[in-house]
């Protein structure tokens, strides 16, 4: 099985994992209550968040929904395109197409996007959720990849329309 159709199995077993947890934390822990997971790192804790990270453009629900989609879509568009090829780039994609669609489907179902995750050492970071923790994995690993391997595997040449006026005793 190629690459492509093992990251996009893994990107859909993803978004399954992130839409499950969220419904499992929205039934099972109240609205702002907390539960341990990793006692010391990690708790749980249901947040409505009506924004983006750190709330940014909270209740800027539809914008928030085409500025993402339009990204999932340009991604999308890469790698159907095959302009990104290699196993790294066409993992990262995959990982934010599948964060992407996971707040989508919140913000257009439920009007906010449900957190669960809040890390108990650092009071100030923002609640977050499995959807989240695949974007920002997809970003890391697809600045590795542009940084590493994109020059190497995946760019392609472009002629400057004069490669055969040396060529031609021009």
């Amino acid at each position: 099985m190629p690459f492509t159709a093992l990251s996009t199995l893994l990107a859909l077993a993803l978004l399954a994992l992130d839409q499950w947890v969220k419904r499992h934390i929205t039934l099972t822990l109240p609205l702002g209550e907390t539960r341990p997971l990793l006692p010391g790192l990690v708790e749980l804790k249901t947040v409505h968040n009506y924004g983006a990270a750190w709330s940014s453009f909270s209740g800027a629900r539809w914008l928030l929904v085409a500025a993402t989609s339009l990204i999932v879509l340009v991604i999308l568009s890469l790698l159907v395109r095959r302009v990104v090829r290699h196993p790294l780039g066409t993992l990262a994609c995959c990982l934010i197409v599948s964060g992407g669609l996971g707040n989508i489907l919140d913000r257009v179902r439920l009007g906010y996007v449900v957190d669960m995750f809040h890390f108990q050492f650092y009071e100030r970071y923002p609640v977050f959720n499995v959807a989240d923790v695949c974007i920002v994995s997809g970003c890391v690993l697809g600045l590795i990849y542009y940084q590493w391997f994109y020059e190497k595997y995946d760019k392609r040449e472009k002629s400057d329309g004069n490669a055969d006026a040396s060529s031609h005793g021009g």
